[in-house]
């Protein structure tokens, strides 16, 4: 208690600059705190890729041949048929979910005519095989339920609908599960009501139905436009993309190096590249964050200097009555730690109050931004910091507190 009160005392008489070395070392992490909190938020909103969209699912779109091969010319156009999909669930033992998708218009735009009574809108209207949403798993429903196998055996007109698709055609969400809408004059009633963010959020201006009613309904035979698959857990989706491109070129007569016939959107793939991105994010952060702590630790080292000097003296006449080395060294670092402690525990309670007060923020006023969501901090991370940051501040107080200890009680005298 004793050294306590002395050093108390020490740090009142020179308030400014104990503040100003303080704030150095507070600054230094929060800012390293409030850095790793923002780019875990960018890491959250890229990782997901603004979508509903699982990790390791594989979208596989035909396009057309940019190499002749075996007597067919340049320019064909691949089609994929339900005979492709059985294909790739026989063979290819690695798959765990196989779907498809028949757009009734355009894969991209809105552009069918949908009616509920006197309300109408156009929206993007979709056949899909029964495992459609055990790959979109992550797609919220809100109302009613998904799509299932009886639906697909049993050709039934049902439909579930996106959000967008329900604020133009009905008042309530709950006011449109069990209604009736009429898609091209045909009525089909909606069982489910789903978001999903894709595309910043126009993929809920979807409609999707089971592709045997739809192909009843629409027509379309056995043509596929899209196939879509997810593998069985512990299967790489990468090596797995490519039993699947070899299995349709040689299905579909493609030369092996054709790299435009078919082409593959690997969410996997993607995920790989955005971690390489991040890992190098993530080194930038903590090298400025680091920078930014060593610039508070040489504040501290620096006014242990001052401090030792401005006490020479006084630690001449503590030596001279008999004080113990040791017990010099360590009323000095005593010192260094309380003020490295004390300011760093200030920064880190701080910015983790910043980084759990913005996100709240954003998830109460449902802010959704494209680039950036809810930032956070992984607690063990940041005690390791703070952890760190005061050792730095006793190796800072370290060396001057050595010479204070080697400093001759009659030189110590003399001094001014």
């Amino acid at each position: 208690m004793d050294s306590l009160q002395e050093i108390l005392f020490t740090l009142r008489q020179n308030k400014l600059r104990t503040g100003l070395t303080a704030f150095g070392v507070f600054w230094g992490l929060l800012m390293l705190i409030l850095l790793l909190g923002a780019g875990r938020g960018m890491e959250k909103a890229l990782s997901d890729g603004w979508s509903n969209d699982v990790a390791d699912s594989i979208w596989i779109i035909p396009s057309t041949t940019s190499v002749a091969f075996k007597g067919v010319p340049i320019g064909r156009q691949i089609q994929f048929t339900e005979d492709d999909m059985n294909a790739i669930r026989r063979e290819l033992p690695g798959v765990r979910y196989i779907s498809s998708e028949n757009p009734l218009g355009s894969f991209i735009t809105s552009d069918i005519s949908v009616t509920f009574g006197p309300k109408s809108g156009s929206f993007g209207v979709l056949g899909v095989a029964d495992q459609y949403f055990n790959i979109k798993e992550k797609v919220r429903f809100d109302e009613g339920r998904r799509l299932n196998f009886l639906d697909q055996d049993d050709n039934r007109k049902v439909v579930v609908i996106g959000t967008s698709v329900s604020e133009r055609l009905f008042t309530t969400h709950l006011e449109a599960i069990g209604k009736e809408i009429h898609i091209n004059g045909i009525a089909f009633r909606v069982i489910g009501l789903f978001y999903d963010k894709g595309n910043q959020g126009r993929m809920s201006e979807r409609i999707y139905m089971p592709v045997s009613a739809f192909k009843k309904a629409f027509g379309g035979g056995r043509e596929v436009s899209l196939i879509t698959v997810r593998p069985k857990e512990g299967v790489d989706a990468i090596e797995l993309e490519e039993k699947i491109l070899a299995l349709l070129k040689q299905r579909q007569r493609i030369a092996p190096d054709d790299l435009r016939a078919i082409f593959i959107n690997n969410k996997a793939r993607d995920a790989k590249e955005i971690h390489k991105i991040f890992i190098g994010l993530n080194i930038f952060i903590w090298i400025v964050g680091i920078g930014t702590l060593l610039a508070g630790v040489v504040g501290v080292s620096n006014i242990m200097i001052i401090t030792v000097k401005e006490r020479t003296r006084e630690i001449g006449i503590r030596k001279a009555l008999g004080a113990n080395p040791n017990s010099i060294v360590g009323a000095l670092l005593f010192e260094s730690v309380l003020v490295t402690g004390i300011a760093g525990y200030a920064g880190l309670v701080f910015g983790v109050a910043v980084l759990e007060g913005t996100s709240a923020a954003l998830t109460k006023m449902n802010i959704q931004l494209p680039y950036f969501q809810q930032p956070e901090i992984n607690i063990n991370i940041a005690l390791m910091a703070l952890v760190v940051l005061v050792i730095a501040g006793v190796v800072a107080g370290l060396v001057p507190a050595l010479r204070a200890a080697r400093i001759m009680p009659i030189e110590a005298m003399r001094a001014e």
